[in-house]
């Protein structure tokens, strides 16, 4: 019997990604491509979160992370962490934390 299984990564953004809706948009991002996860602003002034769901949509996820944003950010770096495998998603949606 075959399996669904869901890839999950924990991601922190840095660079200007706060103040410049950039958690809005990768809710919107992620609920676009059917994923669920969280996504906070830092006190140091990253965002973290993480993602869920099937592997080719986490990979796009991951691209928009490291390359796109939200229009007024500047991404210096995305680094991703925590990524495995698991049988069943731990969130039913994508939220914003605060």
């Amino acid at each position: 019997m075959a399996t669904y299984s869901v890839k999950s990564v924990s991601f922190e953004v840095f660079g200007k990604v706060q103040g410049v809706f950039f958690r809005k948009h990768t809710q919107a991002q992620a609920k676009k491509l059917g994923l669920s996860g969280w996504v906070q602003n830092t006190p140091s002034g990253s965002v973290v979160g993480c993602v869920e769901g099937s592997e080719d949509k986490v990979k796009l996820m991951k691209r928009w992370l490291e390359e796109t944003g939200s229009p007024e950010s500047r991404i210096e770096k995305c680094v991703f962490s925590q990524e495995k495998t698991v049988d069943k998603a731990a969130f039913s949606t994508f939220e914003i934390r605060h």
